[in-house]
């Protein structure tokens, strides 16, 4: 490893550090940090107690200037006592590239972290952090998405299904239960409509009004709503079978095809559905192939026209049902 002239007294070393991390930071130049820390040097994170090396730290800051190309990192204060020293700094940036498989969200961040370095011989040998990858996407209200900055590539990663049920009997299992159906609208970056079938939502509360909504991360609609501040959800009625199809298939201008008009806060609504709301996205959290959007109810649409019902990979007309004893 290149390093620099070993000069150890506390001016030097802050001086060092200081080049070594705006190069890094701020112009991308990484390699910088070859010329302050030691042989052994490890990065351990405070909050999840994960060790990992320079060749990872490195990737991390080019992937993370990648998604914020006008990120600008401040350090506000270093302080230096014997083979001990704090950074405290502050970083600013807006989220317009996609950060490993994470969408853009067009987002501007402040955020603050600090740096415990141990010294040996006027280099880090060990640095302890409160601050990453999933701390950045915290700060942008993407809670949980931590399985996309793991010191490992999650695609290894094969889970042990010995002990668990069969692919099989899940399906039968979920083939039992009887859900609505909904499509799902938002507006990308153009301001066009953009929509796709989902079975997947529930009420969370009504006091205060919250809805969860899962997405498939492979449709084609999944980073405009990634994005979005605010999202429309259409029940379906019984008399939208035809509309279903247009929102399962992979047309590319569905919205053509049907009948729509703009939410309060500008989402698209499908006439003719059974009821129609407007949430504003309050969480992001990622659960391997789908994201589970949380939201408030912002405006909301009932009409008399009766839903639809999907049981076992059929759709059903809920005009004729019995109540139980």
């Amino acid at each position: 490893m290149q390093q620099s002239e070993n000069v150890s007294t506390p001016d030097h070393i802050k001086q060092r550090i200081l080049e070594a991390w705006s190069r890094a930071w701020d112009r991308g130049e990484v390699d910088a940090f070859d010329a302050v820390v030691g042989e052994q040097y490890r990065r351990v994170s405070a909050r999840s107690g994960e060790s990992i090396e320079l060749k990872d730290i490195k990737e991390e800051i080019l992937n993370i200037r990648s998604a914020f190309p006008d990120l600008e990192t401040v350090v506000d204060k270093i302080l230096i006592d014997g083979d001990q020293a704090s950074i405290y700094w502050h970083t600013t940036g807006t989220f317009t590239q996609p950060l490993n498989d994470v969408p853009p969200t067009g987002t501007r961040v402040i955020t603050h972290g600090s740096n415990l370095l141990t010294l040996r011989d006027g280099l880090i040998s060990e640095e302890e952090v409160t601050w990453d990858a999933r701390a950045l996407l915290a700060d942008l209200g993407l809670k949980s998405l931590s399985s996309a900055f793991e010191a490992h590539d999650a695609s290894s990663v094969v889970d042990n299904l010995s002990g668990e049920p069969s692919e099989e009997a899940l399906k039968a299992f979920n083939r039992q239960f009887i859900t609505g159906v909904t499509v799902v609208t938002t507006k990308d970056e153009e301001g066009r409509p953009r929509g796709l079938a989902v079975n997947s939502f529930n009420s969370v509360s009504l006091d205060p009004p919250l809805v969860l909504v899962c997405v498939q991360k492979t449709s084609s609609t999944y980073p405009s709503m990634f994005r979005a501040k605010h999202i429309g959800i259409n029940i379906m009625s019984r008399d939208q079978r035809e509309t279903l199809g247009v929102f399962a298939s992979k047309a590319q201008d569905k919205f053509d095809q049907v009948q729509w008009h703009e939410g309060e806060h500008g989402s698209p609504l499908i006439d003719g559905s059974s009821a129609s709301i407007e949430v504003e996205i309050k969480e992001r959290f990622q659960a391997l192939t789908h994201t589970v959007f949380i939201g408030r109810v912002r405006s909301a649409e009932a009409r008399e026209e009766e839903p639809m019902i999907y049981k076992a990979g059929k759709f059903y007309d809920s005009l004729g049902l019995e109540p139980l004893a």
